[in-house]
């Protein structure tokens, strides 16, 4: 690529040749320098400029962590779904930058990848987190070979994670008293009572369960619509909470019976009461529109004070405080910790998840439509996942045999 320098009137200005367009030759120029040294630096430094696609800096310059921002922004925002990049960025944000950050992208060596891996390994990550971090640095780097050809070779092949000893996670199941003991230290009137119920009758997902409105409760079919999901989102430094809409066989109708059916009647009362109790404190809800990293629109969910709140079409949400804020998986955190740390049982929400769909494969269900009811595209999904070998199963198992070569069942 050609270029120079030339004095016009009292300043200096440079030029160069940029590629043809139509067949066209295209020249820039850029004038108003006092020196032709300071039209000489500009020159090379736009040429480096244009020769990188506008970018500001040189491949053998740039930093991995203004690296990971390029191709964060060029590559993985226009390619990769919502919560691909979330991940992405979770693994960006909190764990490549802080650790190779500082280093040149063309510097990186394979060894400090391979000291950064063992002591993940010692500090107790499993290995499909450790795996999950390398695929994203690996998978940076390979872009940085092609097409971008800013690096010859990619370290991360060069890695290997090796064995891990962790002990499987554990798929807690919780029994009927355990479940009672819960919902007696979390009863009607606390904000965690109604999602426990929802989880607990239906087998949401806690995103799920979240984002559902009395628009979604049908009283007359006893039937809830899952038709979005409550994610985290991010902007800048700011975060917030939106709505997201679930996978296509995650869309469906749960039909929930008389237990479920009482208690939702008697929260959409006790709201009721408290909205009048609160006046125009009482916090409420309404979705407003914004584009996410690809231009697609999103609805995000917004709170304000009822005072606050004249003219705007409301989001009613069902799992909210007495107050009418909105209850989220942070709130529900410390629901979480009370269980381990005062009731001193093994819980998270997707345990009541497990629960549900053991319960009913206990009790005979179809699998089918267990599946459909969970909201699992593969039934293997369900049948490895969520349904657990309990004791009765094998009783029943055990039963059945005896029944179809003997023709007896034994006692019980």
């Amino acid at each position: 690529m050609k270029g120079g320098t030339r004095k016009r009137g009292k300043s200096w200005s440079y030029y160069f040749d940029a590629a043809k367009v139509g067949g066209e030759r295209k020249k820039i120029e850029k004038g108003g320098f006092r020196t032709k040294k300071e039209a000489e630096q500009a020159l090379a430094k736009a040429l480096v400029e244009y020769s990188n696609s506008g970018q500001v800096f040189t491949p053998s310059d740039i930093s991995v962590s203004d690296y990971l921002d390029f191709w964060y922004k060029n590559y993985c925002v226009p390619n990769l779904s919502e919560n691909t990049l979330n991940d992405y960025k979770n693994s960006i944000d909190n764990h490549l930058k802080p650790n190779f950050g500082i280093y040149r992208l063309s510097s990186l060596q394979a060894a400090t990848i391979q000291e950064y891996v063992n002591a993940m390994k010692l500090r107790g990550y499993s290995k499909s987190s450790i795996s999950g971090m390398m695929t994203v640095l690996s998978g940076s780097l390979d872009y940085a070979i092609e097409p971008l050809h800013y690096i010859k070779e990619n370290p991360c092949r060069f890695i290997k994670i090796g064995v891990v000893p962790t002990p499987p996670k554990e798929r807690i199941i919780l029994t009927d008293e355990e479940f009672e003991e819960i919902t007696s230290r979390f009863p009607p009137g606390s904000r965690f009572y109604v999602p426990l119920m929802i989880g607990w009758n239906c087998g949401l997902r806690i995103s799920e369960c979240l984002a559902l409105t009395w628009d979604h409760v049908d009283f007359e079919n006893r039937t809830l619509n899952i038709e979005v999901q409550t994610v985290r989102r991010k902007a800048g430094k700011t975060t917030f909470w939106a709505l997201k809409a679930p996978k296509k066989e995650s869309r469906r109708k749960i039909i929930f019976g008389e237990t479920l059916y009482n208690v939702l009647k008697a929260e959409k009362k006790r709201q009721q009461e408290n909205e009048l109790k609160y006046g125009e404190f009482y916090t409420v809800h309404y979705l407003t529109e914004f584009k996410d990293e690809k231009g697609a629109k999103r609805q995000r969910i917004n709170s304000v004070q009822k005072g606050q709140a004249a003219g705007i079409q409301r989001y009613n949400m069902i799992c909210i405080d007495e107050n009418g804020t909105m209850t989220t998986t942070d709130s529900f955190k410390y629901c979480s910790r009370v269980i381990h740390h005062e009731l001193l049982l093994a819980f998270d929400y997707h345990s009541l998840r497990h629960t549900h769909a053991t319960k009913l494969v206990e009790a005979g269900a179809n699998i089918k439509a267990v599946q459909k009811r969970l909201g699992h595209k593969d039934i293997s999904t369900t049948l490895n996942t969520y349904v657990h070998n309990t004791d009765d199963m094998a009783q029943d198992a055990a039963d059945l045999f005896e029944e179809a070569v003997n023709g007896t069942l034994p006692p019980r």
